[in-house]
């Protein structure tokens, strides 16, 4: 696949591709319709050959060269793979596009400083394991660190301290930067304000801009209520004292967190069903 791209990625082989699919033309007059020397076109001819895009035959004293369409067709096949794969419904590639629809908004709101201040954003996800143990989730560094980022992103630095006036510092990066290479993707620092064990956190964050300086401040609001095997979890989010430079992070709330969510509901239900897998194993034995 390497040697095809490379020879169809010059222009004048593409327009010797372009002149063989018509029909199998010899040297000479491939030359002629190129508007190139032939020898130049010989050699072109002959990565096309090599790359096996087309072939080749003697008669006389001219050789024809005609398309083999298979190589061609194995391409087109190999890219509509690659663009069925970035058009997959509710893949990484909808999100992209999701976010930069919601960045163009917020950059043109983004006039002045106080801009998003008092803006709102709620979520919702009903679990389905007892407050007791979401609780835990949301206040235990060891199972923060397993949900709370965004889809391809991972926990590379984490601080929480549940209690009032409690440390928070969450730092992540791309899922895949494995040895901490890359730029990292994002850092908050906060502290948290009001704990009721199983019923209520509340805490304040704010990312931080490349600068260092505080993009915005985020109050946030995560209540339980039990109901019976599950638990309800709304979350309220409200933004202030922000910056003109902070269209960026704020873009990213509503998409981002709900995805953080997502996971938290996807990891609780996982471990569940292991221990009672585990649980059933012990039972038999």
């Amino acid at each position: 696949m390497d040697a095809l791209l490379t020879a169809l990625a010059d222009p004048a082989r593409w327009r010797l591709v372009s002149l063989l699919a018509e029909r199998p033309r010899s040297v000479g007059v491939l030359a002629q319709l190129a508007e190139a020397r032939q020898p130049q076109t010989t050699k072109h001819l002959q990565t096309l050959e090599r790359a096996g895009i087309v072939t080749s035959q003697r008669t006389g004293q001219r050789r024809i060269y005609a398309l083999r369409p298979g190589a061609l067709r194995d391409l087109a096949a190999a890219l509509n793979r690659l663009a069925d794969t970035a058009d997959q419904a509710g893949g990484s590639r909808t999100t992209y596009d999701r976010y930069a629809a919601s960045l163009h908004t917020e950059r043109l709101a983004a006039d002045e400083p106080g801009w998003a201040d008092d803006r709102s954003f709620r979520f919702h996800r009903s679990l389905t394991v007892r407050p007791e143990l979401v609780w835990r989730y949301l206040t235990e560094t060891s199972l923060l660190t397993r949900w709370w980022t965004p889809d391809d992103l991972r926990v590379s630095e984490l601080v929480f301290e549940a209690r009032p006036g409690g440390r928070i510092v969450l730092e992540y990066r791309d899922a895949e930067d494995a040895d901490g290479s890359d730029l990292v993707a994002g850092r908050a620092e906060g502290v948290v304000e009001d704990v009721r064990p199983c019923e209520r956190l509340v805490y304040r964050s704010s990312p931080l801009l490349p600068d260092g300086g505080l993009a915005f401040t985020a109050h946030v609001a995560l209540d339980l209520q039990s109901t019976g095997n599950g638990t309800d979890l709304d979350v309220h989010w409200r933004i202030t004292d922000s910056t003109v430079d902070s269209a960026d992070f704020i873009a990213g709330i509503q998409i981002g967190f709900g995805q953080s969510l997502d996971k938290l509901a996807a990891t609780l239900a996982a471990d569940t069903h292991n221990t009672e897998h585990d649980t059933d194993m012990r039972s038999t034995k």
